[in-house]
């Protein structure tokens, strides 16, 4: 992915960087953390503008995040409502209660979750099915995108040679969301099943 990486930032310099971000946003699996620093990287050896680097990086994160706002807005609420009614253990009132969530914490949620490893690319997706304001989206996307962005080009940029080591750091971190974020499913399911065979018994009787 490296070499990819660095081919694609030698070909279009830091325009690349911007391109590689952007495509960040839409596959979760390429990561920012190695994206940033090896920008930062490449910028201290001269081969490209820091400041152009931290210009495209965070217009590509707000592309990015444009285009998954347009796919929950063209999703809609009662598309949204409709595949959840289909899945196994979801209710309508778990959709409905993270509308309620989003509807009081939306623009916190959005600037705050463009610096959490895998929440970064899924946010916008919420955003887009609540139609937050397109401005005020956009705003609170450049803005959080630019804070992280910043950090990690910066990061690489300082490490020079050693810039992979943002990498082993943050992936730890990001290991620990999903760990999380697994453990969360499963305490869903656990206490979903349970509440079945409570209802299953109380009809019974």
């Amino acid at each position: 992915m490296t070499d990819w990486l660095v081919g694609l930032m030698e070909s279009l310099g830091a325009p690349g960087a911007g391109l590689a971000i952007a495509l960040e946003n839409l596959f979760p699996p390429l990561p920012s953390e190695v994206i940033l620093p090896l920008a930062g990287f490449t910028s201290s050896r001269g081969e490209m503008d820091l400041l152009a680097v931290l210009l495209f990086t965070t217009l590509g994160s707000v592309l990015g995040a444009l285009a998954l706002y347009w796919v929950g807005a063209l999703l809609g609420r009662e598309r949204t409502l409709a595949i959840a009614a289909k899945l196994p253990l979801v209710k309508i009132s778990d959709i409905e209660k993270t509308e309620a969530f989003f509807q009081r914490h939306g623009r916190k949620t959005v600037f705050f979750g463009r610096m959490i490893p895998i929440f970064r690319s899924l946010i916008s997706i919420p955003a887009g099915v609540e139609r937050m304001p397109l401005l005020v989206f956009t705003l609170l996307t450049t803005a959080g995108s630019a804070i992280w962005n910043t950090i990690f080009v910066m990061a690489g940029y300082l490490l020079g040679e050693n810039w992979h080591i943002v990498e082993t750091y943050v992936g730890i971190g990001s290991n620990v969301v999903i760990g999380l974020v697994a453990l969360a499913i499963v305490i869903f399911i656990v206490v979903r099943l349970a509440e079945r065979r409570k209802g299953r018994h109380a009809s019974r009787r």
